[in-house]
């Protein structure tokens, strides 16, 4: 089968993909930065982070069936122009600093980037599936869902490096150029992303075009596919415990490793290095099914997590923050397949949002635990208590994707299926 990645436009999406993630890194170290020198306080960094990464998930789900209901044309590309204006504001706030003025912006930022970001792989995964859908036989199907998780790969590959070098890149220039004139950077980014995408469009058409009407359709479609609930209950608890380790790690690496500031830097890119290998791993293993590997992505996240509570030095806990980024460049690509796998293609773009938005809330709740785990006791025991949590998450992720597939609603009345995109569908399986 050709790789889908010789289109064009699957290439261009991608292109649009990195630049943005490149851009977004860029933007959020030189935000935190500068929201820290203004203010000196941990409670208004804090602050940013949950307005700019926990409140989105309130309302990108809305966002996303907003875009899909429109019939105009270059909407995707819109909300990357408004992500360059609020920016471009929040660059001019860093002159004339109002911390709430900030959070506004923030919030209003980071809804823009987790929609389009939906709508993106909802894209790469339409892309891949056109280019072996005009092949009618037997296999179509079975290619276009390799298709599919090819295309995955390549964004999660994307998705890793910038995940390692975005955040340096946006330290060297606020080092060299300052806060300001790192955002503007990234609000080139935006419109450069803007452009390329400009002929995307993401409007399907369906008997019920409401905002509203659309929710209840992915809703619904959630609670009729038993396998496809399991899977994002069992994630979002697998997603709290890990991101309840942001706050222990900085204290973990400089208080009970005694390994400094360079010693928690070190961490953190050893953890990027195995994230994009764990992107590698998955973009090779593209007939392995997709259940287990998600459980075992998250099983070497939970052991990663096991085993900086048992380092004794920072080499060894390099070597668990290599593990745990390999689970998690594997881990990630691995859900979004299985949800669009589990899911019509008319409802990857709401059911993109709704993965974002489990992402964002997870973040909302990790971080305070987090932090109540390092106070009431210590980084060992707290990091033991999250890897626990997180492998048991992912015996139940195994355990979900082993229940085989149930069939969800079947509706054979002909009007409530032009009602209801899902009514003829069964839950596929999961392999």
């Amino acid at each position: 089968m050709p790789s889908p990645l010789k289109s064009s436009r699957l290439r261009r999406i991608l292109a649009a993909y990195t630049v943005n993630r490149l851009g977004t890194w860029v933007g959020l170290v030189a935000l935190l930065l500068a929201v820290f020198d203004h203010t000196h306080s941990a409670i208004s960094v804090a602050a940013f982070m949950f307005a700019a990464q926990a409140l989105p998930a309130f309302l990108v789900p809305a966002v996303v069936a907003r875009v899909e209901a429109s019939a105009r044309r270059r909407e995707l590309s819109a909300l990357y122009v408004f992500e360059a204006i609020t920016t471009a504001g929040l660059a001019v706030l860093l002159w004339h600093f109002w911390l709430p003025a900030v959070l506004l912006l923030a919030a209003l930022d980071g809804t823009a980037a987790l929609a389009a970001s939906a709508l993106l792989r909802a894209e790469v995964a339409k892309a891949a599936r056109d280019q072996v859908e005009a092949q009618p036989d037997e296999s179509r199907e079975d290619r276009a869902q390799e298709a599919e998780r090819e295309a995955n790969a390549a964004l999660n590959v994307a998705f890793s490096a910038t995940f390692v070098a975005g955040p340096v890149l946006g330290g060297v220039m606020v080092a060299a150029a300052g806060a300001p004139a790192a955002l503007f950077i990234d609000v080139g980014s935006f419109l450069i992303c803007g452009a390329l995408l400009i002929d995307l469009h993401p409007h399907i058409e369906e008997a019920g075009n409401s905002v509203r009407a659309r929710l209840r359709a992915a809703w619904r479609h959630i609670n009729e596919a038993p396998t496809l609930r399991g899977l994002l209950l069992a994630d979002a608890v697998a997603l709290v415990f890990a991101n309840s380790a942001g706050p222990i790690e900085v204290t973990y690496a400089k208080a009970t490793l005694h390994a400094g500031d360079g010693g928690f830097g070190l961490l953190l890119t050893t953890w990027g290095a195995g994230a994009v290998l764990g992107s590698l791993i998955f973009a090779r293993s593209l007939r392995r099914p997709l259940g287990v590997l998600l459980s075992a992505g998250t099983l070497a996240v939970g052991l990663a997590y096991v085993g900086f509570a048992a380092a004794p030095t920072l080499g060894l806990a390099c070597v668990a923050a290599l593990v745990g980024g390999i689970g998690n460049g594997v881990e990630l690509p691995s859900l979004f397949s299985l949800v669009q796998r589990l899911s019509p293609q008319n409802l990857h773009g709401r059911l993109m949002g709704a993965v974002e938005s489990l992402t964002a809330l997870s973040v909302a709740i990790g971080l305070p635990v987090g932090g109540a785990l390092v106070a009431l006791s210590s980084p060992r025991a707290a990091f033991l208590v999250v890897g626990v949590g997180t492998v048991g998450a992912s015996i139940a992720l195994l355990h979900v994707s082993r229940g085989g597939p149930r069939p969800a609603v079947d509706v054979e009345e002909p009007a409530l299926v032009a009602a209801s995109p899902v009514g003829e569908l069964h839950e596929p399986s999961l392999h």
